[in-house]
């Protein structure tokens, strides 16, 4: 029996996907759920797996083909093939730490072994980021023991020649297209700028109280729930009560018409290798803190085995970015269409302040809210990131809903 091979359904947001490359050749044998092609599109890069075991007859795309839904990649006939028995040497598998063939693939390629590289999966499960995350170490090593030889060849024959010889440009350049990724947070970013009367407003946060709380309780946090207590749960939580008093903020524009949104979708902005991407806290609002924790943990876990879907991606009326991870003290951060805002957390320092006359030190934040001023105003904006800053430095509020 003969199968097509299509390209799964994309959302009415993705017109078409970007084939990278096929995992088989034609003529081999294909197990069941053995991936077969990679295609990347402006949010997610997707699997192609076999839908049995069998041999692929005809590949139709080859790669950098742009696709589009249903449309057939190849055909492909199912037999009862038998699977091979695994060698050790060339799996690098056990049965307490599976591998998902794509990752086996991987392996004997680049002729790594598993059990020297340390996965971040569920249960310390390798996956596919941490294999090419090996992979990319290892060919910027091979890059940087080239450049002291090309360095020792071009620097004898000009003491030998008393520098009559002009030296070898070393200058190199390298140029790569952007992933279908990476345009699309470029094409955003633009048209936020472009769209929308963006404006910034600061403010500052004591941290003391917070930081505090999440001390006392950290570690019973973690073993009732089995998740660690972060910070962004109390953005989260305090970005809800701040929008619940300010909805305009909780608003986007649609031509002449402001849709109100009844829910509370918060995005979490993730930098990735491939660029930033906004995972969505559905109904928000109905999360306890460890479910947000819990949540984020999600994330970052899909994020790193590439298994993202569509629909943690769509939609959202808030986002939350935290540049705080890198490092930064202070930015303004760039809408995400069509939402009206977009909160910007930053690193805690240790900053002199005035508490009841006296100097004393205590862990500042630095808050960013950047917004669409053709709806909200700029007093809407500054009473709603003194909301937020008002809540974190009581987190009683939050926990008593007060």
């Amino acid at each position: 029996m003969t199968l097509k091979i299509v390209v799964p359904h994309l959302p009415e947001s993705v017109s078409d996907a970007t084939l990278i490359a096929w995992h088989k050749k034609v003529g081999d044998n294909v197990m069941k759920n053995d991936s077969l092609v990679d295609l990347e599109t402006d949010k997610v890069t997707l699997e192609v797996v076999a839908p049995e075991s069998g041999i692929l007859r005809e590949i139709l795309k080859s790669d950098g083909a742009i696709v589009t839904s249903d449309e057939v990649l190849a055909t492909f006939e199912i037999k009862n093939i038998q699977p091979e028995t695994p060698k050790i040497s060339d799996d690098n598998d056990d049965f307490d730490n599976p591998l998902t063939p794509s990752i086996r693939r991987l392996l004997r390629e680049h002729d790594l072994d598993a059990s020297k590289i340390v996965g971040t999966g569920k249960d310390g499960r390798l996956t596919k980021t941490d294999v090419l995350d090996v992979v990319n170490k290892l060919a910027l090593q091979e890059a940087e023991v080239i450049v002291p030889v090309v360095e020792s060849i071009v620097s004898e024959p000009l003491k030998e020649l008393e520098l009559t010889t002009p030296a070898v440009n070393l200058r190199a350049e390298q140029r790569v297209p952007m992933t279908r990724l990476r345009a699309k947070v470029a094409e955003r970013l633009l048209q936020a700028q472009q769209n929308a009367a963006m404006l910034t407003t600061f403010n500052e946060v004591n941290m003391q109280n917070v930081m505090d709380l999440r001390n006392q309780y950290k570690t019973r946090f973690e073993q009732k729930h089995s998740v660690k207590l972060g910070f962004m749960s109390f953005f989260v939580k305090a970005s809800i009560e701040a929008l619940k008093r300010f909805p305009v903020i909780n608003a986007s524009i649609d031509d002449n018409d402001i849709i109100y949104h009844g829910y509370y979708d918060i995005g979490i902005a993730v930098s990735t290798e491939k660029g930033l991407i906004v995972p969505v806290l559905r109904d928000a609002d109905q999360l306890d803190f460890a479910g947000i924790e819990q949540s984020i943990v999600e994330f970052g876990e899909k994020t790193r085995s590439g298994r993202l879907s569509y629909d943690d991606l769509k939609g959202g009326t808030f986002t939350i970015t935290n540049g705080g991870v890198f490092g930064s003290m202070l930015s303004t951060p760039i809408l995400n269409p069509p939402q009206s805002a977009i909160l910007g957390m930053h690193a805690i320092k240790e900053r002199p302040v005035v508490e009841n006359g006296q100097i004393v030190i205590r862990p500042i934040m630095y808050l960013a809210l950047s917004y669409d001023h053709r709806l909200v105003d700029g007093r809407d904006a500054v009473q709603f990131l003194v909301t937020i800053k008002e809540c974190l430095e009581s987190p009683a509020h939050l926990l008593l809903n007060i």
